[in-house]
Protein backbone atom coordinates (compact mmCIF):
# COMPACT_ATOMS: atom_id res chain seq x y z
CA UNK A 1 0.00 0.00 0.00
CA UNK A 2 1.49 3.06 -1.00
CA UNK A 3 2.27 5.42 1.69
CA UNK A 4 2.56 3.05 4.34
CA UNK A 5 5.40 3.82 6.61
CA UNK A 6 8.41 1.17 7.02
CA UNK A 7 8.06 0.03 10.41
CA UNK A 8 4.19 -0.33 9.71
CA UNK A 9 4.68 -2.60 6.98
CA UNK A 10 7.59 -4.53 9.06
CA UNK A 11 5.12 -4.99 11.70
CA UNK A 12 2.78 -6.33 9.23
CA UNK A 13 5.23 -8.90 7.65
CA UNK A 14 5.22 -10.04 11.78
CA UNK A 15 1.24 -10.28 12.04
CA UNK A 16 1.62 -12.58 8.77
CA UNK A 17 4.12 -14.25 10.08
CA UNK A 18 2.77 -15.04 13.21
CA UNK A 19 -0.85 -15.19 12.20
CA UNK A 20 -1.77 -12.65 14.53
CA UNK A 21 -5.14 -11.37 12.86
CA UNK A 22 -6.18 -8.10 14.86
CA UNK A 23 -3.58 -5.68 14.24
CA UNK A 24 -4.94 -1.95 13.93
CA UNK A 25 -7.07 -1.62 10.62
CA UNK A 26 -5.01 0.93 8.08
CA UNK A 27 -7.47 3.43 8.20
CA UNK A 28 -6.83 3.43 12.21
CA UNK A 29 -3.08 3.67 11.61
CA UNK A 30 -3.40 7.23 9.33
CA UNK A 31 -5.74 8.43 12.16
CA UNK A 32 -3.13 7.13 14.75
CA UNK A 33 0.08 8.37 12.75
CA UNK A 34 -2.16 12.35 12.74
CA UNK A 35 -2.73 11.98 16.35
CA UNK A 36 0.52 11.41 17.27
CA UNK A 37 1.73 14.48 15.10
CA UNK A 38 -0.53 16.39 16.67
CA UNK A 39 2.06 16.16 19.68
CA UNK A 40 5.14 16.46 18.76
CA UNK A 41 6.76 16.46 22.28
CA UNK A 42 3.90 14.66 23.68
CA UNK A 43 3.54 11.32 25.76
CA UNK A 44 1.88 8.55 24.38
CA UNK A 45 0.70 5.67 25.55
CA UNK A 46 -1.12 2.45 23.93
CA UNK A 47 -2.38 -0.26 25.08
CA UNK A 48 -2.63 -3.83 23.67
CA UNK A 49 0.60 -3.56 21.39
CA UNK A 50 0.20 -6.76 19.58
CA UNK A 51 2.73 -7.07 17.33
CA UNK A 52 3.61 -3.92 16.54
CA UNK A 53 0.85 -2.82 14.07
CA UNK A 54 -0.53 0.15 15.80
CA UNK A 55 2.66 0.86 17.69
CA UNK A 56 4.20 1.37 14.09
CA UNK A 57 1.73 3.52 13.01
CA UNK A 58 1.63 5.78 16.15
CA UNK A 59 5.87 5.74 15.74
CA UNK A 60 5.11 7.80 12.59
CA UNK A 61 3.80 10.20 13.41
CA UNK A 62 5.78 10.73 16.79
CA UNK A 63 8.08 13.74 16.97
CA UNK A 64 11.35 13.94 18.32
CA UNK A 65 10.48 15.20 21.69
CA UNK A 66 8.05 12.62 22.06
CA UNK A 67 7.72 9.28 23.84
CA UNK A 68 5.79 6.45 23.10
CA UNK A 69 5.04 3.32 25.89
CA UNK A 70 2.75 -0.05 24.78
CA UNK A 71 1.84 -2.57 26.44
CA UNK A 72 1.34 -5.87 25.27
CA UNK A 73 -0.32 -8.80 27.85
CA UNK A 74 1.18 -11.65 25.32
CA UNK A 75 4.88 -12.14 25.94
CA UNK A 76 5.89 -13.75 21.99
CA UNK A 77 4.12 -10.55 20.25
CA UNK A 78 5.52 -8.44 22.70
CA UNK A 79 8.96 -9.51 22.53
CA UNK A 80 8.29 -9.07 18.42
CA UNK A 81 7.05 -5.67 19.29
CA UNK A 82 9.71 -4.85 20.91
CA UNK A 83 12.45 -6.00 18.56
CA UNK A 84 10.65 -3.83 15.91
CA UNK A 85 11.19 -0.50 17.69
CA UNK A 86 15.06 -1.71 19.67
CA UNK A 87 16.70 1.15 17.61
CA UNK A 88 14.12 4.15 18.76
CA UNK A 89 14.94 4.95 22.32
CA UNK A 90 11.70 7.06 22.33
CA UNK A 91 9.56 4.04 22.38
CA UNK A 92 9.47 1.41 24.83
CA UNK A 93 7.06 -2.02 25.11
CA UNK A 94 6.29 -3.60 27.90
CA UNK A 95 4.99 -6.80 28.43
CA UNK A 96 2.37 -7.63 31.06
CA UNK A 97 -0.61 -5.69 32.17
CA UNK A 98 -1.99 -2.76 30.54
CA UNK A 99 -2.01 -1.05 33.94
CA UNK A 100 2.02 -0.78 34.06
CA UNK A 101 1.14 2.42 32.15
CA UNK A 102 0.10 3.86 35.13
CA UNK A 103 3.85 4.86 36.00
CA UNK A 104 4.32 6.53 33.07
CA UNK A 105 1.01 9.12 32.81
CA UNK A 106 -0.31 11.29 32.30
CA UNK A 107 -0.40 10.89 28.02
CA UNK A 108 -1.07 13.50 25.93
CA UNK A 109 -2.45 10.43 22.97
CA UNK A 110 -3.62 6.86 24.72
CA UNK A 111 -4.74 4.61 22.00
CA UNK A 112 -6.44 2.33 24.30
CA UNK A 113 -7.05 -1.22 22.08
CA UNK A 114 -5.96 -3.87 24.37
CA UNK A 115 -6.77 -3.88 28.71
CA UNK A 116 -8.53 -1.17 30.18
CA UNK A 117 -11.10 -0.10 27.58
CA UNK A 118 -14.00 -2.52 28.78
CA UNK A 119 -12.62 -3.70 32.47
CA UNK A 120 -11.91 -0.40 33.96
CA UNK A 121 -13.19 2.88 31.45
CA UNK A 122 -12.65 5.55 34.56
CA UNK A 123 -8.62 4.68 34.80
CA UNK A 124 -8.55 5.12 31.28
CA UNK A 125 -10.02 7.97 31.64
CA UNK A 126 -7.57 9.20 34.42
CA UNK A 127 -4.57 7.95 32.25
CA UNK A 128 -5.35 11.09 30.30
CA UNK A 129 -3.54 14.71 30.67
CA UNK A 130 -6.24 17.49 30.50
CA UNK A 131 -6.55 18.33 26.85
CA UNK A 132 -5.14 14.60 26.14
CA UNK A 133 -6.75 12.48 23.43
CA UNK A 134 -8.57 9.03 23.62
CA UNK A 135 -8.40 6.39 20.99
CA UNK A 136 -10.84 3.67 21.03
CA UNK A 137 -11.81 2.02 17.78
CA UNK A 138 -13.20 -1.80 16.99
CA UNK A 139 -16.75 -0.31 17.40
CA UNK A 140 -19.25 -1.14 14.92
CA UNK A 141 -21.06 2.37 14.07
CA UNK A 142 -24.76 2.50 15.15
CA UNK A 143 -27.09 5.73 13.56
CA UNK A 144 -29.08 5.38 17.03
CA UNK A 145 -29.03 7.37 20.00
CA UNK A 146 -28.21 5.37 22.68
CA UNK A 147 -25.60 3.57 20.33
CA UNK A 148 -26.48 0.11 19.78
CA UNK A 149 -24.69 -3.24 19.58
CA UNK A 150 -26.32 -6.49 18.56
CA UNK A 151 -30.07 -4.87 19.69
CA UNK A 152 -28.61 -3.68 23.10
CA UNK A 153 -27.75 -0.29 24.14
CA UNK A 154 -23.68 -0.10 23.73
CA UNK A 155 -23.16 0.77 27.60
CA UNK A 156 -19.31 1.17 26.32
CA UNK A 157 -19.75 3.88 23.99
CA UNK A 158 -22.27 5.39 26.02
CA UNK A 159 -19.47 5.84 28.76
CA UNK A 160 -17.22 7.41 26.77
CA UNK A 161 -19.52 9.52 24.27
CA UNK A 162 -21.21 11.24 27.70
CA UNK A 163 -18.12 11.22 30.48
CA UNK A 164 -18.39 14.45 32.10
CA UNK A 165 -14.27 14.79 31.50
CA UNK A 166 -14.37 14.05 27.89
CA UNK A 167 -15.22 15.82 24.61
CA UNK A 168 -16.28 12.41 22.22
CA UNK A 169 -16.66 11.73 18.74
CA UNK A 170 -17.67 8.71 16.96
CA UNK A 171 -15.47 8.97 13.60
CA UNK A 172 -15.80 6.27 10.79
CA UNK A 173 -12.78 4.49 10.09
CA UNK A 174 -14.55 2.15 6.93
CA UNK A 175 -18.22 1.37 6.34
CA UNK A 176 -18.58 -1.27 9.01
CA UNK A 177 -16.11 0.15 11.43
CA UNK A 178 -15.91 3.27 13.46
CA UNK A 179 -13.59 4.55 16.70
CA UNK A 180 -14.26 7.02 19.36
CA UNK A 181 -11.96 9.84 19.85
CA UNK A 182 -12.00 11.94 22.81
CA UNK A 183 -10.21 14.46 24.38
CA UNK A 184 -10.05 15.16 28.18
CA UNK A 185 -11.42 18.58 29.65
CA UNK A 186 -10.56 18.43 33.49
Amino acid sequence: MPGVPELVGAAEKVAVELGFGKSSLPEVGRLLAALAASKPGGSVAESGTGVGVGTAWLHSGLGPGARLVTVERDAGPARRAAELFAGDERVRVLHGDWRLLESYAPFDLFFCDGGGKRDDPERVVSLLAVGGVLVLDDFTPSGEWPPRFEGQVDDLRVFYLTHPQLRAAEVLTTPHSSALVAVRIA
